[in-house]
């Protein structure tokens, strides 16, 4: 309902500029791995707006995508690394509840809607929060509080487990009803396929059923890097670097993996770190 939006509008606040270049990048590169990345899900323009306005005031979170649908939103989770989902219910063709339920490995949810009779529904199915429209700045920024408290916590969870992947060079997939050993120095590279991945290795193929986002938080960082959204590459494989490709050995051949634009400066940062 657009009557029911009050958008609340506070001066911008400018960084000073600062003087070192270097340390402009560096400071730029430790924000944008602390950054979390969020979509508004709303058929409501006027809502969307208020939503981008408020995470405007917010440094910390990035706005990845304003989706008007639910298909949309569905696209924007496949082509971007999503922490937290702001998500309208009452949307035409799908509600966001039923689109909820339909992902297997969804970011964190803050429910946004006029209607209060859905908020049990949308907490059993473990949204963070659950916001009555008109929503004022106050509780929104108390809901995303509590998200990034959430996602913080998963991160360093994450954090330990990769350390412990470090110190390990193999790791267990379920794959045909089973659990397969993957030894880190057979994978060449990774590749995701909607709700699947595939994982490449020098034997053959392990298809196993999980997100490219899951998978790549259980891996080692020192061994693989992400490197498009649908693939991760194991750094020792990699034989060359041609404009916007990489290229491995497959089965004696050369295999050319895309470089996606969000991944490229992170990828050339390694390529300089290690270049003669």
């Amino acid at each position: 309902m657009l009557n029911c939006w009050i958008v609340e509008l506070l001066p911008a606040i400018v960084a000073p500029q600062q003087s070192n270049n270097l340390a402009i990048q560096q400071s730029n590169n430790q924000n944008n791995q602390n950054m979390i990345n969020a979509i508004i899900v709303d058929d409501e323009p006027l809502a969307l707006d208020v939503l981008e306005t408020y995470l405007e005031k917010l440094p910390d979170v990035h706005l990845v995508k304003r989706c008007s649908n639910a298909f949309e939103a569905n696209e924007a989770l496949k082509n971007h690394d999503v922490d937290l989902m702001f998500l309208d219910i009452q949307m035409p063709q799908l509600t966001g509840i039923d689109f909820l339920k339909t992902l297997t490995d969804p970011p964190l949810v803050i429910f946004t809607t006029a209607y209060s009779n859905y908020a049990i529904e949308g907490f059993e199915l473990n949204a963070t929060d659950y916001l009555l429209k008109p929503i004022s700045l106050e509780r929104f920024m108390k809901a995303v509080n509590k998200a990034v408290d959430q996602i913080e916590l998963k991160r360093k969870e994450n954090a330990t487990h990769v350390e412990i992947n470090d110190a390990e060079d193999f790791i267990f997939v379920k794959a045909d009803k089973k659990f397969v050993k993957v030894n880190f120095s057979e994978v060449l590279y990774i590749e995701g396929l909607k709700d699947y991945v595939i994982i490449r290795t020098e034997k053959g193929r392990v298809i196993t059923l999980q997100t490219m986002k899951s998978l790549e938080d259980k891996l080692p960082s020192k061994i693989f890097r992400r490197i498009h959204r649908s693939y991760i590459v194991n750094i020792g494989k990699v034989e060359a670097i041609l404009g916007n490709m990489v290229e491995v050995i497959e089965k004696g051949q050369p295999k050319h993996l895309p470089i996606g634009k969000n991944y490229r400066d992170e990828l050339l940062d390694m390529v300089n770190e290690n270049r003669l």
